[in-house]
């Protein structure tokens, strides 16, 4: 594949230079790429939260949007806006959604942390062809991988056989994933069910969704992204923090709770989100939720490490704080990300947090079988799993439908690990017990340096073939992928 062969022989010619690829693999991932545009005065930008998705259709386009003052910046969209908009579907309602790719290369959309039959999960090689495109073309030098491929338009089955949760739909395109992302491909997908609406949770204009990316511009206002160097295989970290699309926005809130749908969709940049100044007594946030629905208690945090792909539900009180107190959302790793302005005034606030959420979250039995996944780097600079570069129809593991099994994941480097089909839940963290953010159902583990993470999981329902894999999206692209089979 054209870009993964570019990146590789950058990787090659360093390593038969006498450089060791381990020695410029920081253990931290990514590599800061500066804009060439002036960077933009922080909470200038008014929040904007994004529309709700009407009808059963998404069209894949071309849009400039306006990002930075005074510029325009080209994006590849969904219907025309970063994020895309937000599909709203019920657990139990099957719901049918259709993607017509009017851009100029071929896309895949994953609905990730669907539990998605296999031929609309998303496989990375079961392409949407740009209209217009023959059927048998290929943009990205694979004609010998070809998939399932559809041109123009393809539709996604979601049966939504699952609890409430923060899911978001993203391009998944193979060895292009990275840049699709990055160029605007992202939008959330909330479930609503019955256990959730029950509960006396914030809701309407204090329920809000938050996606936090990165991004680094061009002169001209265009995303600034490094195709074909091999320099940012460890990932791509921008110098403008975005929410839901705007650099550093600030948000007006009235003294009361607020419920933020927290989504890091950064390509490869982990955030250690707190709230400055914290509110008296602590406990900034108090989780509800993670990547597979609500907790089955509430936690409290004074911050949040979160990995690129992971979801946080979180409640904040801004009643703790006094009226007109300007709070920020910070990354104690990297600075702004927003502000809320607390006003005078504002409704009633009749919602809580209940002491339990949810009885869906009972541990799952013993497992029927151990497997192990060591996520490595070959010599030639390549991300792998296992020792073996991605290569679509290669399973690594074949479960059984309806059997638990425990995945012990295991690395020297940082990788956010993304499993698709079902939640998983964390057993344990290096042999210990669970760490602060591994509570309730996930599908993404955030996976330290010289860290083994195991999780239990149950698949079930759908048989076919998924995929486990790195959710830092440079290292996605360049083969730090794996099949797997799910088997009747």
């Amino acid at each position: 594949m054209k870009r993964r062969a570019l990146l590789g022989a950058g990787a090659a010619a360093l390593g038969a230079a006498g450089i060791g690829w381990s020695l410029l693999t920081p253990k931290r991932p990514g590599k800061l790429l500066r804009s060439r545009a002036p960077l933009p005065e922080p909470f200038a930008a008014r929040l904007v939260v994004p529309p709700v998705l009407t009808g059963e259709e998404i069209i894949q386009r071309e849009a400039d949007l306006h990002i930075l003052p005074g510029l325009t910046t080209r994006a590849w969209t969904y219907n025309g806006s970063f994020p895309g908009p937000t599909v709203v579907t019920r657990s139990g309602r099957a719901a049918s959604l259709t993607h017509r790719n009017q851009l100029p290369e071929s896309v895949v959309v994953h609905l990730h942390g669907g539990h998605t039959p296999a031929d609309s999960d998303g496989y990375p090689i079961d392409e949407i062809m740009p209209e217009g495109a023959s059927p048998g073309t290929t943009h990205h030098d694979m004609a010998a991988m070809a998939g399932d491929m559809s041109a123009g338009r393809r539709t996604y089955r979601y049966p939504m056989n699952q609890r409430a949760a923060t899911l978001w739909y993203h391009d998944h395109r193979m060895g292009f994933t990275g840049p699709a992302v990055y160029r605007g491909l992202a939008g959330f997908h909330l479930v609503r069910d019955d256990e959730e609406d029950a509960l006396p949770l914030p809701r309407g204009e204090r329920e809000l969704p938050l996606m936090i990316t990165d991004r680094a511009f061009e002169a001209d206002g265009s995303f600034r992204y490094p195709t074909g160097d091999s320099a940012y295989m460890n990932g791509v970290l921008g110098d403008v923090v975005l929410v839901n699309g705007l650099p550093w926005p600030v948000h007006e809130v009235d003294p009361a709770r607020y419920r933020l749908r927290l989504l890091n969709a950064s390509n490869a940049r982990r955030y250690q989100l707190a709230l400055d100044p914290p509110p008296p007594g602590g406990n900034a946030f108090v989780q509800i939720g993670s990547d597979g629905g609500l907790l089955q208690r509430p936690i409290g945090h004074d911050s949040l490490a979160i990995a690129p792909a992971e979801r946080f539900d979180v409640v904040v009180d801004f009643g703790r704080y006094k009226p007109g107190a300007h709070v920020r959302l910070v990354d104690r790793d990297g600075g702004h990300v927003m502000r809320f302005d607390v006003t005078g005034a504002g409704r009633d606030d009749d919602s809580a947090v209940p002491q339990e959420l949810s009885r869906t979250v009972e541990p799952l039995p013993p497992p029927a079988r151990v497997r192990t996944f060591r996520f490595n780097q070959g010599p030639d600079g390549t991300w792998r799993i296992n020792d073996l570069e991605y290569r679509p129809g290669r399973a690594l593991a074949r479960p059984r439908l309806g059997e638990v099994e425990h995945w012990r994941f295991v690395t020297d480097f940082h990788h956010p690990i993304h499993l698709h089909l079902n939640h998983f839940q964390v057993v344990s963290r290096n042999e210990n017990g669970l760490g602060a953010y591994d509570h309730g159902w996930k599908d993404t583990v955030d996976l330290r340096a010289s860290e083994a993470v195991a999780v239990a999981v149950r698949f079930t329902d759908y048989t076919g073939t998924f995929m486990l894999h790195c959710h830092n999206l440079e290292h996605e692209d360049m083969a730090m992928m794996a099949d797997f089979v799910v088997e009747a």
